[in-house]
């Protein structure tokens, strides 16, 4: 078997669990049958704009094997993300060596904020794609061609594959081996790794605590921040109208026009994002909890929860919360036995 060709574009700049992340995952995928040696599924290739070594935001050096200029055929182009990319001359190197190899190349992905990179091309025009959360709005704005799904792990469209940020460029290069090579390579790949093969939900059970969307300082900015504080008490349009002293509708239109979404919404996003933090810190139920944050029975916090998050509250708060001592011999007892 003749290994997969990967080839990873380097640049100063890039974010370097975006590039070794996904390159750990490729190079760990190996065909095993008794009485065999193992058999590489992939070849890794680094390509660097240029000969020299260039720099990670972290400070790690990378070597490249090959060039822009002198790359050899690949059968899978990865653009890792970074802040070097959104820099004129190295992005636009990057979109020309992507554009140039696209029609020799059976799929092309980027990492994270490598979807700068890959935008750039043009290649990506009336496609479906996601970024990191942070990065969304941004690329959004920037490339208006583009439809930006915010809150997936990973999206393919066609021949194109885009993914969140940092460790979601592992959950991608899980589903790329599985696609290649069925999905027992894969969950050995993810086994060796100790991460899931397929993770629940998407970027949201994973993005910091809701920020507010805008900037300006009113009685409504100032309301949202006292909404904090009364997530347990009745938050409906008529009881925040009231407290900003506009009636109901005009209310209503003010709110969506300053946060981009309705108070009902935004009201919600507040509670289940308090109900993560209780969820990952405490031992309290998940009944408990809904209602401490404002939802009027377990069976519609645990609705809203999965409807937002793709996950339930039982399963977040057993991934999330810290392990205790005993949940810690009892998680080395499963991990040895497997």
């Amino acid at each position: 078997m003749t290994p997969k060709r990967i080839g990873f574009i380097g640049f100063d700049g890039v974010v370097a669990i975006d590039l070794a992340g996904p390159a750990e995952a490729f190079a760990l995928a190996e065909i095993r049958q008794e009485g065999h040696d193992p058999k590489r599924c992939y070849e890794i290739v680094i390509i660097g704009l240029s000969n020299k070594p260039f720099l990670a935001a972290s400070g790690l050096s990378f070597t490249p094997h090959a060039t822009v200029r002198n790359a050899p055929s690949l059968d899978t182009i990865v653009v890792p993300g970074g802040a070097g990319l959104r820099k004129p001359q190295i992005g636009r190197a990057v979109a020309a060596f992507v554009k140039t190899r696209a029609n020799k190349t059976r799929r092309i992905v980027s990492i994270c904020t490598g979807i700068y990179g890959l935008a750039a091309t043009g290649l990506l025009a009336n496609r479906t794609v996601t970024t990191h959360w942070r990065y969304a709005q941004d690329v959004a704005c920037r490339f208006p061609e583009l439809q930006v799904n915010s809150n997936a792990i990973f999206v393919k469209d066609g021949s194109f594959y885009t993914s969140a940020g940092a460790t979601a460029g592992i959950d991608l290069s899980l589903s790329l081996i599985e696609e290649d090579f069925g999905p027992r390579v894969a969950m050995s790949v993810a086994r060796d790794l100790v991460v899931y093969l397929k993770r629940s939900g998407g970027q949201e059970q994973y993005s910091e605590p809701l920020q507010f969307q805008t900037e300006s300082i009113s009685r409504l900015s100032e309301l949202a921040t006292w909404m904090l504080g009364h997530l347990h008490e009745d938050l409906s349009v008529e009881t925040l109208a009231a407290k900003a002293c506009l009636c109901p509708r005009h209310f209503s239109r003010r709110f969506k026009v300053d946060f981009g979404t309705t108070p009902a919404d935004f009201v919600e996003r507040l509670r289940l994002d308090e109900a993560r933090r209780r969820l990952s810190e405490g031992d309290n139920s998940v009944e408990n909890v809904g209602t401490s944050v404002g939802f009027k029975s377990a069976d519609a916090f645990r609705r809203a929860f999965e409807r937002r998050l793709g996950i339930n509250p039982s399963d977040y708060r057993h991934r999330f919360r810290p392990l205790t001592e005993q949940h810690r011999k009892h998680a080395a007892r499963q991990l040895i036995a497997a």
